[in-house]
């Protein structure tokens, strides 16, 4: 299992009960101009995505959301900046901002490849993973 998603460092264990059984796991990022995303797939079926996506500034996390999914995702924490429910959450990151075309960096996980749902190791999941994309260089990329 590994520690990092297409070069964001995650918590394997915290990972493990999202990805269904099987022999082979691999991690494959599609990269655009303002989105990434990281196809994690266990024996060549999607499993789970994150994504960082430079989004309209301004907006809170369940606004972004719903450009992401149609689901109902009604848990949220820190006044907001994190939107969860048992098998996908949203986070907005803090000072990784696009001054020139005004928008923020938020982020994403969606574990589509188990039954597995657990709102509580989600919430754990989006909160890493922001703080790390805060430190990776795709958060720097736009700043002015």
């Amino acid at each position: 299992m590994p520690d990092t998603l297409c070069g964001i460092r995650v918590d394997a264990e915290e990972l493990a009960p999202f990805l269904p059984p099987g022999k082979k796991l691999s991690a494959k990022p599609d990269v655009d101009s303002d989105r990434i995303w990281c196809d994690v797939s266990v024996d060549g079926k999607l499993a789970v995505r994150t994504v960082q996506k430079w989004w309209q500034g301004g907006h809170d996390t369940a606004y972004f959301l719903r450009s992401q999914t149609l689901e109902r995702v009604e848990e949220t924490a820190d006044d907001g900046r994190y939107v969860y429910s048992g098998w996908q959450a949203f986070g907005k990151t803090e000072n990784c901002v696009d001054e020139k075309y005004k928008q923020d960096l938020y982020t994403g996980i969606q574990a589509y490849g188990s039954d597995h749902r657990d709102a509580d190791a989600m919430k754990r999941l989006i909160v890493s993973f922001t703080e790390e994309v805060e430190k990776s260089d795709e958060c720097d990329s736009k700043a002015s």
